[in-house]
C-alpha cells in the first residue's frame, strides 16, 4: 500500500492512498465469506457458497463494494501510522477510484481527510512569574470555624416563639390540585431558610409560631403531578433552634484531640490557612494557564469545535440559541487550546501516567458522581473514555510540572510554596506507568469528544456505485 499526505492546515491533513489488487485481495475473500452467510443457495450450506454462485446472486460489484469497506478502516489505520499522524474527530472518505468490478483488477484510491492534533512551539516556562492573592486569616473566620464545629456537636431544643432562619420547624405538608389531594407528608423537620424542600416555603413559614397553619403555591418537584402547580397546606407542629455546647475546654475534648479550647482554635487557624493556600494553588495553575496561551498560537479546527457545540447544545435542547452557542464555542475553543498545549508539554516533559495514578483519577470521579468505582470504570470502558482518563491525569502531571518551575508570590511579595500542588512522579522507570503517547495523540476531547474517537474512528464513506464510478 502506498500512499502520501498533504497538510491542508495546521489542523487539517489529506490522506492519498492506492491500494493493489494484492493487498486488496484479503478483504476480497473476506467479503466472499461474509455474504456466503447472508445468503440461502438450495444444496449448499451457509457460508459455504462458493464465489461464483455468490457472483450470480449479488454481482461482484457487491462484493468489491463489501470489500473496500470492510478494508477502509484498516488501509485508513495503516496510513495513519505510517505518516504519525494525531487524528482528532471522525476522517472523511472519498473513494476516487474503484477496481474492476470485472475481475477486480486495478488499484483502490483513497482520499481521507481528517482533522488533526496540530504542532506548536512550546514557549520557555523556566520561571514564569505569578502573583497570587495573600493569605490572611482573620479572628473571624477561625471563629466561624468553631461554629461550625459546635453545630456538628449542637442539640434541637423546643422553644416557644414564631420560626427564624436557621431554626428547625417540624411540619406537615398537604399538597391539593384543584382541590383534590395528590402529595402529603408529616413529621418531616426542616431547616427554615435553607431552601432545600419546595420552592416558596420559607417565606411560608418565616415567622409562624407552633400550631398555625399556611398556604402557598409551588410547583411539585417529583411524583406523578412533577411540574405542576399545588396549593401546599403547611402546619407547624413545633420550632426548635439549635443549642451550642459552649466553646471550652471541655468541648475541645469532645470534639477533637485536643485538651484546650485554644489547641483547638490554633488547629483551626491551620486548617483555614491550608484551605486558602489551596485557593493559592488554583489561582496559579490558572494564572499559569492564562500565561502560556498568552505566548504560543494554538490553532483550532473549526469542525471539531462546532461538533462539541451541536452535541452541547442537542442536549440542552437549546440548538436555536445563538448566544448560548457562543458561550459554548468560546469555552470549548479555551477547553481545546488547554489540552493541546498542556498534552505538547506532557510529550516535552516525557510524562508518564502510572496506573496507580489512573485509579485514583477514577475513583475521585466516581465520587463526584456519587458512582461505585466498579461501575464508574466499567461505563467509561464502555464508551472508550479510559485513554480520555489518562489523558487527563497526564495533562495535570504537565500543569504541575511547570508550576513546580515558575516563580509564585503573594500580592505582599511573599514567596509561595506550592510543593503539595508540584510533586509528580515522572520517573521512566516505574514498571506500573502506561506509555501516554496514544492518548495524548488523540488527546484533544473538546471537553468531552474525540479522545477515544480519534483512535477508533472508522472513515465516512461515500455511498458506492452499483458498478464502479471509475475504473482503471
Amino acid at each position: 500500500m502506498k500512499s502520501t499526505i498533504e497538510k491542508l492546515s495546521p489542523t487539517r491533513a489529506k490522506l492519498t492512498i492506492t491500494v493493489s489488487p494484492d493487498e486488496l485481495k484479503p478483504s476480497i475473500t473476506h467479503a466472499y465469506g461474509h455474504i456466503a452467510e447472508q445468503i440461502n443457495i438450495p444444496g449448499f450450506r451457509k457460508g459455504k457458497v462458493p464465489p461464483p454462485l455468490v457472483d450470480q446472486r449479488v454481482g461482484k460489484s457487491a462484493v468489491l463494494e463489501h470489500a473496500v469497506n470492510e478494508g477502509l478502516d484498516g488501509f485508513y489505520r495503516a496510513a495513519v501510522e505510517e505518516h504519525k499522524l494525531r487524528p482528532l474527530g471522525r476522517p472523511a472518505a472519498d473513494i476516487v477510484e474503484w477496481p474492476s468490478d470485472k475481475d477486480y483488477s486495478g488499484d483502490l484510491l483513497l482520499a481521507i481527510e481528517v482533522d488533526v492534533r496540530p504542532e506548536i512551539e512550546l514557549p520557555k516556562y523556566d520561571g514564569v512569574k505569578l502573583t497570587v492573592d495573600a493569605v490572611d486569616i482573620s479572628d473571624d473566620e477561625v471563629a466561624e470555624e468553631l461554629a461550625t464545629l459546635r453545630s456538628r456537636f449542637g442539640t434541637l431544643v423546643t422553644v416557644d416563639r414564631p420560626a427564624k432562619s436557621g431554626d428547625f420547624a417540624q411540619i406537615d405538608l398537604i399538597a391539593t390540585i384543584n382541590g383534590a389531594e395528590v402529595d402529603n407528608a408529616s413529621g418531616i423537620s426542616y431547616e427554615v431558610g435553607s431552601g432545600d424542600l419546595i420552592e416558596g416555603i420559607d417565606e411560608a413559614i418565616d415567622s409562624l409560631t407552633a400550631g398555625e397553619i399556611t398556604t402557598f403555591n409551588s410547583n411539585l418537584l417529583g411524583g406523578d403531578h412533577e411540574g405542576e402547580t399545588a396549593e401546599i397546606t403547611v402546619t407547624i407542629i413545633a420550632v426548635k433552634e439549635r443549642e451550642l455546647p459552649p466553646a471550652d475546654d471541655d468541648f475541645a475534648q469532645i470534639a477533637s484531640e485536643f485538651d484546650t479550647i485554644d489547641e483547638l482554635k490554633d488547629s483551626l487557624k491551620v486548617q483555614v490557612e491550608r484551605s486558602k493556600v489551596f485557593g493559592q494553588g488554583t489561582q496559579a495553575r490558572e494564572k499559569l494557564l492564562e500565561e502560556l496561551l498568552g505566548l504560543v498560537e494554538v490553532p483550532v479546527p473549526a469542525a471539531i469545535i462546532e461538533d462539541e457545540v451541536h452535541r452541547h447544545l442537542e442536549g440542552e435542547n437549546r440548538l436555536e440559541d445563538d448566544e448560548h452557542r457562543a458561550e459554548v464555542a468560546e469555552a470549548s475553543e479555551k477547553t481545546f487550546r488547554q489540552q493541546i498545549l498542556l498534552d505538547t508539554i506532557a510529550e516535552a516533559e516525557k510524562v508518564q501516567v502510572s496506573q496507580d495514578e489512573l485509579t485514583q483519577y477514577l475513583i475521585q470521579g466516581a465520587s463526584q458522581y456519587g458512582m461505585d468505582p466498579s461501575e464508574f470504570v466499567q461505563a467509561l470502558s464502555g464508551n472508550g473514555q479510559i485513554p480520555s482518563m489518562v489523558a487527563e491525569v497526564a495533562r495535570n502531571k504537565a500543569l504541575a510540572i511547570v508550576l513546580g518551575k515558575a516563580k509564585v508570590v503573594d500580592s505582599n511579595g511573599k514567596k509561595v510554596d506550592l510543593a503539595e500542588f508540584t510533586a509528580v512522579n515522572t520517573d521512566p522507570a516505574d514498571e506500573t506507568a502506561a506509555d501516554t503517547t496514544e492518548s495524548t495523540d488523540a488527546a484533544a476531547d473538546v471537553p468531552e469528544s474525540a479522545d477515544a474517537e480519534a483512535a477508533e474512528a472508522k472513515p465516512k464513506k461515500k455511498a458506492a456505485p452499483k458498478k464502479a464510478a471509475a475504473k482503471k
